[in-house]
């Protein structure tokens, strides 16, 4: 849903009914992750994309069911060489859509959860999509860590699904629970999809250089709020760097140090020294290779030749740091792309942050065997 918030929210406040379909399930290679989301306007206007072309007719063909009948679908689409003409995913796949009827009649709530969505804060939102009683399917509960509104049609569903939404919202899961039909647990009969809206992840950049302009329209694509640090004013300004959501002038180690006193590094971090300073890298780094548990980022990377990786590696060693904490740091940075400028250099930076977090080897996929989406 947050790839079609925008308009989804335009057509609510003009009051009108559309069809929002969301990936709820997958299975093997699906192209798309749960969460993902099309949407199709009163007037056939289709936003999003659910399967990147493969079912989007068919979904389209339902979400206008959904519009003119007020009812939600819960479809399954796959594929089988039996059936190659069948509407399905050819990448072998399944995916499981929910699409249902939004309005502000349906969705009174949908204000307050784009809000959340825009101020960062965190917000679950569960939808019945399977239940005994027809009546049931599409019912909503939004969670908050500290509230929640709407309702799934029994009051013991709702403390059941309310305090297990908030266990996945803290971890910024999205997925599928199953209970009774009244939220008895260890039992079947309702399945409820619980929407995690997490804050966007982070990348800090240090170092106000041309390949960091490059790195945060990079960054930008890929989802992340993107922060430039460098300790020098006349380079760390906005006008060079409008890709980034904010430009800091601090010493690298010290704002690194308070944004984790703040408690604004987590496990969804990413950091990229691209300084190639010792000055400015090593102490930075020695900060952040400290760090563990749920204050762990993500990725740490630094950039340079393997004469400065090895030079900096020894100041590491000097600050104390076991080559457990210097095994965390991907240096020189970047997968070998062979690419040269600024741009080719921070598309080889995030192919490697990429890899890192789905598992991938960053080989070509026509020389590998097996399955091409990673699961993590």
């Amino acid at each position: 849903m947050r790839d079609v918030i925008a308009e989804l929210l335009a057509a609510w406040a003009d009051g009108s009914t559309v069809g929002l379909a969301t990936v709820v399930g997958t299975e093997r290679s699906a192209p798309r992750p749960a969460g993902a989301a099309l949407l199709v306007l009163a007037d056939g206007t289709v936003c999003g994309s659910v399967s990147g072309g493969c079912v989007e007719g068919a979904v389209h063909e339902l979400a206008t069911e959904v519009i003119a009948s007020g009812r939600p679908i819960l479809q399954r689409f796959g594929y089988s060489d039996e059936d190659a003409f069948a509407v399905g995913l050819t990448c072998g796949g399944i995916v499981d859509i929910f699409v249902e009827p939004v309005s502000a009649e349906v969705f009174a709530e949908l204000a307050g959860v784009a809000d959340d969505i825009a101020a960062g804060r965190p917000v679950a939102v569960a939808t019945v999509i399977e239940h005994p009683d027809p009546d049931r399917v599409g019912r909503r509960l939004v969670v908050r860590s500290d509230a929640a509104e709407g309702g799934l049609g029994d009051p013991r569903a709702d403390d059941a699904v309310t305090d297990d939404a908030r266990g996945l919202l803290a971890a910024g899961t999205t997925t599928v629970l199953t209970y009774g039909p009244d939220g008895q647990r260890m039992e079947t009969g309702m399945r409820v999809f619980v929407h995690s809206f997490q804050p966007r992840p982070r990348m800090i950049v240090f170092g106000a250089i041309d390949f960091a302009a490059a790195l945060t329209r990079q960054g930008g694509l890929l989802g992340y709020s993107v922060t430039v640090c460098d300790a020098r004013p006349v380079f760390a300004t906005a006008a060079r760097f409008p890709g980034a959501d904010q430009v800091v002038v601090a010493w690298p180690h010290r704002y690194l140090a308070e944004e984790i006193a703040a408690g604004r590094i987590d496990r969804r971090t990413v950091l990229c020294v691209l300084t190639h300073d010792p000055k400015f890298d090593v102490p930075v780094l020695d900060v952040a290779l400290r760090l563990d548990g749920d204050r762990r980022p993500a990725f740490i990377g630094a950039m340079g030749s393997r004469t400065t990786h090895e030079k900096r590696l020894a100041r590491l060693r000097e600050t104390g740091l076991a080559d457990e904490q210097l095994a965390r740091l991907s240096s020189p940075i970047g997968l070998d792309l062979g690419g040269r400028t600024p741009e080719e250099t921070a598309v080889s930076i995030v192919a490697e942050i990429i890899a890192t977090r789905w598992g991938g080897t960053g080989a070509r996929l026509g020389d590998t065997t097996g399955r091409v989406h990673h699961d993590g």
